[in-house]
């Protein structure tokens, strides 16, 4: 279906052209289920340390989740077609805007890869393919690496995801650098994601937002694009929002970016831009009497009129979300996108190495609604894990890395983990038996 032509459909060959609408069946309520019963004792805790029950997860893996960051491919062809270096890192500024968009109303956690897991996608009509790879356990680093079906980018990186629980909220560091190469244009960006926080994990309603500084480099020219994912706020005139500027290589400003990282991604002139926000009046503040149990109550759902972006004259509008299905609230909030990322049928399964993720048993149990096969699948998916790590140490073999390997990220040098080129060619001869 895609990839080199001399390696013919047999060796690339592993999608459905007419994609699912739908899970087979709806997620289970959480309402009746208490998490404090997990969390009372993890405060401070590494996350990815606790086994959580599955009626919180959501049935896709981290590696699918992963791969929702080319939801809006779109965003790379459309910079390699331009000749501006400016407009080629606003489509990149919004691209990497785009990669946590999908976030948004996720409540559910992905599951955890095992050691050796792998997962690949191709899609044609997006005009990629991708491949990722379950590279580490402790601490757990997917890697992850996606070409243009034409060789016109590459996409890599690797993450390792710092997750925490802080009484009321658990909180996702996604630590490790993103790239992405145009070659067309000799460029190469990196970046690193903003920080997630899940609020009212014992009580209240779930709500997402992201937070931090993220700043794009473009390692030839010297443009960077610094954003800034606000955090709330009191009163949540902040949310979602995120901001910031794209300088030259003398940091001069050359635009701002203004949007929501739910919504949208604008570009416009920075004394536009800085006018507009002295001339942004405050919200008259609401009244409130602090509470003596503030420590048990949930945190404040920010009210809906905070869902807005007010459209600043002489805007150029960059990137707006796809709009989610209609069914989305039954399927964990999943886009049209995720919701395709699990389906499997047997032209696909012919190809697929045993480490895919679609093939994982716990996974598929949830995504069918036999909530009591994946718990079981899950507790003796993990004991095997356990039980062949303490093998390995008594025999001192060590793990096999297949399709990525260290090295430093070539253009900051920082240490990274780097595709190997051999992963299209299928042999998947020798692979362990994970599942």
């Amino acid at each position: 279906m895609s990839g080199d032509s001399s390696q013919g459909d047999q060796t690339q060959r592993n999608g459905v052209k007419n994609h699912r609408s739908a899970l087979p069946a709806a997620m289970f309520s959480r309402n009746n289920i208490s998490m404090w019963s997990v969390l009372k004792k993890c405060i401070g805790m590494e996350l990815s340390k606790i086994t959580m029950p599955v009626i919180f997860n959501e049935p896709l893996s981290f590696l699918q989740r992963l791969t929702e960051y080319m939801e809006h491919t779109y965003l790379i062809h459309r910079a390699n077609a331009s000749q501006d270096s400016i407009h080629r890192m606003k489509c990149v500024a919004a691209f990497a805007v785009s990669a946590v968009a999908s976030q948004w109303e996720r409540t559910g956690k992905p599951f955890n890869p095992l050691l050796g897991e792998t997962y690949e996608l191709v899609r044609e009509d997006l005009g990629f393919r991708w491949i990722s790879e379950q590279v580490s356990h402790h601490p757990p680093i997917s890697a992850f690496h996606a070409e243009g079906i034409k060789k016109d980018f590459m996409f890599h990186g690797s993450i390792y995801p710092k997750l925490k629980f802080w009484g009321k909220s658990v909180e996702a560091e996604p630590r490790g650098i993103i790239s992405l190469e145009l070659p067309g244009h000799s460029e190469a960006y990196t970046w690193t994601n903003p920080t997630c926080c899940v609020h009212n994990i014992i009580m209240g309603q779930l709500w997402i937002e992201q937070y931090g500084n993220v700043e794009i480099i473009n390692h030839k020219t010297g443009e960077r694009c610094c954003l800034t994912f606000k955090s709330c706020g009191i009163f949540g005139k902040e949310l979602h929002k995120v901001e910031g500027y794209i300088l030259d290589k003398s940091k001069k400003k050359v635009c701002a970016l203004y949007g929501k990282w739910t919504e949208c991604l604008y570009s416009v002139d920075p004394a536009a831009f800085e006018a507009h926000r002295k001339s942004d009046v405050k919200r008259p503040e609401k009244s409130s009497t602090p509470s003596s149990h503030a420590e048990e109550e949930p945190d404040e759902m920010p009210p809906p009129e905070a869902e807005t972006v007010q459209l600043i004259p002489g805007s150029e509008l960059i990137w707006r979300i796809s709009p989610r299905p209609d069914n989305s609230g039954k399927y964990y909030a999943f886009t049209t996108f995720a919701l395709q990322l699990n389906e499997l049928d047997v032209e696909m399964e012919k190809v697929l190495p045993p480490t895919d993720c679609r093939l994982r048993p716990d996974i598929r149990a949830l995504e069918n609604g036999n909530i009591d096969i994946a718990s079981a699948e899950k507790n003796r998916l993990e004991e095997k894990q356990r039980t062949a790590r303490k093998d390995r140490s008594k025999s001192n073999e060590e793990w096999k890395i297949r399709w990525f390997h260290q090295g430093s990220n070539p253009h900051t040098g920082a240490p990274d983990w780097l595709y190997n080129d051999n992963y299209w060619s299928r042999n998947y001869s020798q692979l362990p038996d994970i599942y």
